[in-house]
């Protein structure tokens, strides 16, 4: 029966304080991020203090589902990274409590956290976001003048579409201007052309004042009459200043939102499945009556066809109907007529077609829209679970609290998720990838992670020890650290000077066979390194030696002997034979000959290695042993 225990309320509060700091900052962070998007939205429009702050309010809501999982893996990273670093953990261990039954009061903590998310998300978040989607849209219609963009027709003023080619953002002029203005009915449109311009709003922000500079006005005057009842097409006025006035209310109104009913964030599960269901059956009807009509169309096309080809048997008094034949013995005009008719045809038909495809596109893009917002709510619920399974761990393997390196990889891991995340939904949502390998990346890449490192913390092995990969990347790479051989201070044991000189003799006597016998510098025989292999132990009996009389001299009062000692080499006794253990291995590397010939030139390498190491271990024994029949002169020894 599960019983709350000292432990687990100590652990909690620890939990507990780093995630409310954590969280507030998380929030924050995510809350400029958002800001910086939408930073010329805000800036210079003249909103008051309320609606800026309703809008704060709003973002702060939206984003804090996205913000809980961040908190809770910078705040379990750096609570057990803490508790690490005092050795808590340790004594906790000492105790005979698992790792598993400290994580059980954040479990907890972290499943009621991840309700929490989902509570947000289908009720509280689509309100703001819905909110805050229609204040961001009564933004940009607000003050105009600062939103025309640069090389595209803008169209948020009423009656009116303009084109700016360049924008000076210092002075506020616009340079050329081209606006097409609609007052009323197709007949008075007027096309105004300008050099240069300004556009600003009038003190009651009721309307806009254009100031045009040097430029024509060509206007529609077919609805016009002039004196003798001489009508004309259009009338055409050039001018090098001139000055509009446009009705616009540039003062801040909500907008009613009508036009986000298909935005599916703004929404929660009850209301995706039923929009989703709504649409699938409104789309599900208009496929129905595209296919109908196309069925109506079809079966027109075959009785006309039939027609025509009886029409023409019976002219033709034939039992067949050849439609080249025919149109052979048209006139040259009427073979025109018919070839335009037909390609006339196909361009009504191709353009109804994109027409009724751009229809059931769009369904079928809103529908997989509501489907994704729904599977997404789920999945950034569950990421709070598995990002506890992350920092906890981490923090227990690392053991660092503080706000180095936890936030460190706290930030890798959030980049990471946030990545594969955001390109997974934006894949699904354009239809290159499938909706499941979409949005399962992110899961699928952070659940191996969550159990890898809770498995390693359970089991107290080694994930970040910097020694392990160095080694690995070092023998990987064919590089060798340095002996160091150092003078002891103290030494209970003087060397045995006598047994090691005949050591050292015997070995040079068999580096010098083993040199003359294997010929190193010529490249080794593919067949005998690939299929052939016969053991060769004779190198490691050698280093083997040497490491004995190594270790035995190190005892040495002698500083010549002592630095001559860190000069011998530290050696691969294997790499020069034969690429694996295994003779399977060998054969198949050895056929695929990419592979065999980089693993064959590496053990070459190594041959060449092995030679200068055996000659420097050759010219270190000739001094060592010179130096050692010194010592046994002086000492009175025998060799």
């Amino acid at each position: 029966m599960f019983r709350i225990k000292k432990l687990d309320i100590f652990i909690a509060k620890q939990f507990g304080l780093l995630f409310v700091g954590t969280f507030f900052i998380c929030q924050f962070v995510l809350m400029m991020q958002f800001l910086w998007r939408y930073i010329d939205t805000l800036v210079g429009k003249g909103l008051s203090m309320d609606v800026l702050a309703e809008f704060f309010w709003y973002m702060g809501l939206m984003l804090v589902p996205q913000a809980l999982p961040l908190a809770i893996l910078l705040s379990s990273l750096i609570t057990f990274g803490n508790m690490g670093e005092s050795s808590e953990l340790t004594a906790i261990k000492a105790a005979g409590i698992s790792l598993m039954q400290a994580f059980r009061s954040l479990i907890a903590i972290s499943i009621l956290i991840c309700f929490t998310s989902l509570y947000f998300q289908n009720t509280i978040g689509p309100n703001a976001n819905r909110h805050l989607m229609m204040m961001l849209l009564s933004m940009k219609q607000k003050s105009p003048e600062l939103e025309i963009p640069e090389g595209i027709f803008y169209d948020g003023i009423p009656n009116s579409n303009i084109y700016v080619q360049k924008k000076d953002l210092n002075t506020g002029k616009l340079y050329g201007i081209m606006i097409y203005r609609m007052t009323g009915s197709y007949e008075d449109q007027a096309i105004i052309l300008a050099d240069s311009g300004m556009l600003q709003a009038t003190a009651e922000k009721k309307h806009l004042l254009m100031t045009l500079w040097n430029g024509e006005w060509f206007e529609n005057m077919q609805a016009q009459e002039l004196a003798g009842n001489a009508s004309v097409p259009y009338r055409r006025e050039s001018f090098t200043a001139k000055r509009i006035l446009l009705d616009y209310d540039g003062d801040f109104n909500m907008n009613d939102g009508a036009g986000l009913s298909n935005n599916a964030k703004a929404k929660g599960f009850a209301q995706i499945t039923h929009d989703k269901d709504s649409i699938s059956a409104q789309y599900d009807s208009i496929g129905r009556a595209y296919y109908n009509e196309d069925l109506r169309m079809v079966y027109a096309l075959k009785q006309v066809s039939k027609k025509d080809s009886l029409r023409a048997l019976a002219l033709a008094n034939t039992t067949k109907y050849n439609v080249d034949s025919a149109f052979v013995r048209l006139s040259t005009d009427a073979q025109r007529s018919a070839i335009s008719y037909a390609q006339q045809q196909v361009r009504t038909r191709t353009t109804d077609l994109d027409f009724k495809q751009m229809m059931t596109s769009d369904g079928d893009r809103i529908i997989r829209q509501h489907e994704i917002e729904w599977f997404s709510k789920i999945s950034l619920a569950l990421t709070c679970l598995v990002f506890f399974f992350i920092g906890a761990p981490l923090g227990a393997i690392i053991r660092k609290g503080g706000l180095g390196l936890p936030v460190l990889i706290s930030v890798i891991v959030f980049i990471v998720f946030y990545i594969l995340d955001n390109t997974g939904q934006t894949m699904a949502k354009k239809e290159m990838w499938t909706m499941w390998f979409g949005l399962g990346l992110a899961p699928a890449v952070l659940i191996p992670m969550a159990i890898f490192f809770t498995y390693k913390a359970t089991n107290d092995s080694v994930v970040f020890n910097v020694e392990v990969y160095t080694d690995l990347l070092r023998r990987f790479l064919g590089l060798r650290i340095k002996r160091h051989v150092a003078r002891k201070e103290v030494i209970i044991n003087d060397p045995d000077y006598v047994s090691d000189y005949h050591k050292l003799m015997a070995i040079s006597d068999e580096v010098t066979h083993y040199s003359e016998q294997h010929n190193l510098k010529h490249a080794p025989s593919w067949i005998r390194v690939f299929f052939r292999y016969e053991p060769d132990h004779a190198i490691a009996g050698i280093y083997e030696q040497l490491e004995k009389v190594i270790e035995d001299l190190s005892n040495s009062r002698d500083r010549t002997i002592i630095n001559h000692l860190s000069v011998y080499p530290i050696m691969s006794v294997k790499a020069h034979t034969r690429p694996f253990e295994r003779k399977w291995l060998n054969i198949v590397s050895a056929v695929l000959i990419p592979l065999g010939f980089v693993l064959y030139m590496r053990m070459w390498r190594y041959r060449l290695r092995l030679l200068r190491d055996l000659r420097t271990i050759k010219a270190e024994n000739d001094i060592i042993t010179e130096r050692i029949r010194a010592i046994a002169q002086r000492d009175g020894l025998t060799l």
